[in-house]
């Protein structure tokens, strides 16, 4: 399924719309069946599940002033309340709705398996520290934080690197004189002239784009990626981290 087909997640303000008017839903069919919002039944335990997430949703949704913060935080009392009684639970609700889709409207939640790499592969090379990496990089390019991103990236092709030298048994070759792994262009230099690792033409043509991207987007003092820069390398990001993880063995 492409991304474009995926269900959208929906944003927190959208969750919390839904758990209040399936709450109200819940208070109506409690009256027709002449069930109590108290005690220990169906409905009340159904309400009372709703204001729990309710209550998390609202932790989820943007910050706003103190003053927006205590108004919303009233109306879903009212909404989820097993003591209001139907004319107010509507009106709650309006107001409500009102509020989640003007002053707490919010975006939907980043998908973080989309982005720069598949989080599916490197979940497969069971190293948590790899897919700690890759969902951060992926969380800030759906989020639109491109800069940040690429910061990642650099951050994975180097863990990678270091794996696939390690695991060839030549991680002094990429160690300075105090034992320290060297920084990105060197571990980039010392990869692209490693005979025993054999990179293919196209990380070797690349790695050094990678590399450059990277460094702009953690030093450049007036450059700041942009959604096409980082499209235009998702391909090549995709080759040489799964190539070097393929050298480490973990995949």
């Amino acid at each position: 399924m492409s991304a474009s087909t995926r269900p959208r997640t929906p944003s927190p303000s959208e969750v919390l719309e839904s758990l209040a008017r399936t709450a109200l839903d819940v208070a109506r069919k409690a009256r027709r069946f002449k069930k109590s919002l108290k005690g220990d039944n169906f409905y009340s335990n159904k309400l009372a599940t709703l204001r729990a997430d309710a209550t998390n949703a609202f932790r989820s949704l943007s910050s706003a002033s103190a003053g927006d913060s205590s108004a919303i935080a009233e109306l879903i009392d009212f909404v989820f309340s097993s003591t209001t009684d139907t004319r107010h639970r509507i009106t709650a609700l309006q107001e409500l709705s009102y509020h989640l889709r003007t002053t707490w409207r919010s975006v939907s939640v980043p998908r973080e398996e989309e982005g720069l790499f598949p989080l599916s592969i490197l979940a497969q090379a069971k190293r948590g520290y790899l897919v700690t990496v890759g969902r951060q990089m992926n969380g800030s390019y759906t989020a639109g934080w491109y800069d940040a991103a690429a910061v990642m990236m650099r951050r994975l092709i180097e863990i990678a690197i270091i794996e696939a030298f390690e695991a060839k048994g030549l991680a002094t070759k990429i160690k300075d004189s105090n034992g320290n792994y060297l920084q990105l262009s060197d571990l980039v230099a010392k990869a692209l002239s490693e005979s025993a690792l054999t990179l293919s033409r196209n990380s070797k043509k690349v790695l050094p784009t990678l590399r450059d991207v990277g460094h702009m987007s953690a030093h450049g003092r007036y450059y700041c990626a942009r959604k096409e820069d980082l499209e235009a390398i998702k391909l090549g990001c995709r080759v040489v981290v799964e190539e070097f993880l393929h050298h480490a063995n973990l995949l």
